[in-house]
């Protein structure tokens, strides 16, 4: 008999324990008022960044349920200019629905839907008798429309459905301002190449040419060295790489000049491991090394050192190249940065612009130099980045 008192004492504490823990989970998480708000925030992100690369099939397919859900009606289509892309939960009315917003999309003005829009055939076990639609801008064009279908369309489901299809509109505005940027970022790199490649080009095959006859060999591993660098170069890939490709690209690059310079070109390379996984908008290295070649060493009659090192800096990578050249004036390259000034330095301020469009405003180019004192060029690279997680 003791022994099932205290088991039944034991059950009790148990319970009382399960409920306070229950008590207190539930207040750490919130009132009902609060667990609503924070459901609707949720379900109105999922919404929107589905719709965060424009307004496409897939992407219309995959708002649809987070907007019928927030919306909470039976069921909501959304169309661009030329067609349905995704009719959720009213698959019946899709050949009424398609012809409304497009109706709404040419006109631009918000369109009551009655039964006789939605031609339903089943209005006594249709969920949907009546709905609204309304278009969807960008900058001041219409660029497609939002409806939302139910029972009845009550001045209530007008108003939401309208903040809803402004929300949606803010987004897409974001998501081509995201798209410029890409092909902004595009066109810089574009034409980073085509400033890098002549004066590269015609360098290299001289270089190579010299050793056709006295060292065949050599000839043959730089021609493949060559041939590697200006495919990793011009190959159309993504904009960004990691640290180690980048330093790839440089030591191909080094052993193309090594072989013009031979002796005069003393390279210390530094890398933390941590460093090498971090990705980097491509074309970000390389200029700086070349930069650091053709001002310091070509404009020298003796030998230069050039510094290469990628520090781990916690949450970033912090990249030197630093050279021992002859430098340059202060404000001469605060004008060439600028935009002042025209230089022919080889890319400094496309990275520079490249870098702060990938990164923020905060993560350019710091340069170091004096006439006479050589230069160094600090970046600093995070290595988590709400860009590059999706590159």
């Amino acid at each position: 008999m003791a022994g099932l008192w205290i088991l039944l004492a034991a059950v009790a504490v148990a319970l009382s324990g399960a409920v306070a823990f229950w008590t207190r989970s539930s207040r750490l998480m919130g009132t009902p008022r609060q667990h609503v708000t924070y459901e609707t925030l949720h379900t109105a992100s999922v919404a929107v960044s589905a719709l965060r690369g424009g307004l496409t099939a897939a992407a219309a397919a995959s708002a649809a349920p987070a907007l019928r859900r927030l919306l909470g009606t039976p069921a909501v289509a959304l169309a661009d200019r030329k067609s349905l892309l995704a009719c959720e939960g009213s698959e019946r009315h899709r050949d009424a629905l398609a012809k409304c917003l497009q109706e709404v999309v040419d006109s631009g003005r918000t369109k009551p839907l009655a039964a006789n829009d939605l031609r339903c055939g089943h209005s006594d076990e249709c969920p949907v008798h009546a709905g609204v639609a309304v278009p969807i801008t960008v900058e001041g064009s219409v660029v497609g429309a939002l409806a939302a279908l139910g029972p009845s369309a009550s001045a209530d489901l007008v108003r939401a459905v309208g903040e809803v299809a402004r929300f949606v509109s803010t987004h897409l505005a974001l998501a081509e301002l995201d798209a410029a940027r890409t092909r902004t970022v595009q066109a810089q790199l574009n034409f980073l190449r085509a400033q890098i490649s002549p004066h590269f080009v015609y360098n290299a095959l001289t270089a190579i040419e010299s050793f056709v006859r006295s060292d065949p060999d050599r000839a043959r591993d730089l021609l493949v060295g060559f041939a590697e660098f200006t495919r990793s170069t011009f190959r159309e890939h993504s904009q960004y790489v990691t640290l180690a490709e980048e330093l790839h690209l440089v030591e191909t690059y080094l052993e193309l000049e090594r072989a013009r310079f031979g002796d005069r070109l003393e390279v210390i390379l530094r890398v933390a491991p941590e460093t090498l996984s971090v990705k980097v908008p491509s074309l970000v290295l390389q200029p700086l090394v070349e930069n650091a070649i053709r001002h310091g060493l070509e404009r020298r009659s003796g030998s230069s050192l050039l510094r290469i090192v990628a520090a781990d800096g916690g949450h970033e990578a912090v990249v030197t190249v630093e050279d021992d050249g002859a430098g340059a004036d202060p404000l001469h390259l605060h004008d060439i940065m600028s935009g002042r000034r025209i230089s022919d330095s080889v890319g400094l301020r496309n990275v520079d612009e490249r870098l702060r469009a990938t990164f923020g405003g905060d993560h350019g180019l710091i340069i170091e130099t004096g006439i006479g004192a050589g230069t160094k060029v600090t970046m600093h690279l995070p290595k988590y980045s709400a860009v590059l997680s999706t590159a």
